[in-house]
């Protein structure tokens, strides 16, 4: 695979899985550039100084930050990144996560109880920052008839929970979107597809869960926790030139740990 005419926006890419999306995509060929809701954040779980170190580490060209949930923020992206690197041709909406509004997660985090500042958070998070990307981003991509976007949605959007159902919501409504967003631009060339990975064994799920040792043996094919590589791997497929004729999809990452059937 080759991507060395690309250049991709990635969210959520500081740290966690987002960031093994960018160092695969940097070591393609393509100009990354990550993004973290703050300078400082690639620090929370250790993996990172912050964000510069990130992205040299990663081999970012560019970095921005900022609430993708504030559709402001995300439109001062537009002028920034242009100027600096050049128009995006491709999009990862990698950010997101099951994270209440002050951080960890919403108590309860049910479909009734959970508290209402945590559903505008999920869903600002999860759901509507993503679409403020595209919204600022698709269009620079038109005039070009070419590009690929790729949203990150998750196993939790395709099954009923009774814990995380706001994120659950949230994912299936980016799934959705991308359906929607594949059929508007397919007349355009450019191509739109969701990956949903199941657990994976990123900082900060392993800080923020107690981890089922049955499932950390790597040397398992599929019977354990995914890894951000897994991933990250699909990711770039879906961006280059060998998935040209793939659009409107939602390929689920998860090693067959959930045999939902839609």
């Amino acid at each position: 695979m080759d991507l060395s005419n690309e250049t991709v926006l990635i969210t959520g890419s500081g740290r966690g899985l987002g960031n093994a999306m960018a160092r695969r995509i940097a070591g393609l060929g393509a100009r990354v550039i990550i993004h973290d809701i703050s300078w400082e954040a690639p620090a929370e779980f250790g993996e990172y100084q912050d964000l510069g170190d990130s992205a040299r580490k990663c081999g970012a060209v560019f970095a921005v930050t900022g609430n993708i949930g504030d559709e402001a923020v995300v439109a001062g992206w537009v002028d920034a990144i242009n100027t600096e690197v050049g128009p995006v041709t491709c999009l990862v909406n990698a950010a997101g996560g099951d994270i209440a509004a002050a951080g960890g997660k919403p108590v309860p985090n049910d479909a009734i109880g959970i508290p209402s500042v945590d559903v505008r958070a999920m869903l600002d998070r999860n759901l509507l920052g993503l679409i403020w990307v595209c919204k600022y981003f698709v269009p620079g991509m038109i005039p070009n008839n070419r590009g690929s976007i790729v949203n990150i949605a998750s196993s939790a959007a395709h099954l009923g929970v009774d814990n995380g159902v706001i994120y659950s919501v949230a994912k299936a409504g980016v799934v959705q979107y991308s359906r929607s967003l594949a059929t508007q631009l397919r007349e355009h060339g450019i191509r739109v597809n969701a990956v949903s990975p199941g657990p994976t064994r990123t900082a900060r799920f392993a800080a923020t869960r107690v981890m089922d040792a049955s499932d950390l043996d790597d040397s398992a094919p599929l019977a354990r926790y995914g890894k951000p590589d897994d991933i990250a791997d699909v990711v770039a497929f879906l961006l280059s030139d060998e998935s040209r004729y793939i659009s409107g999809q939602t390929i689920r990452v998860d090693g067959a740990r959930e045999t939902f059937s839609t």
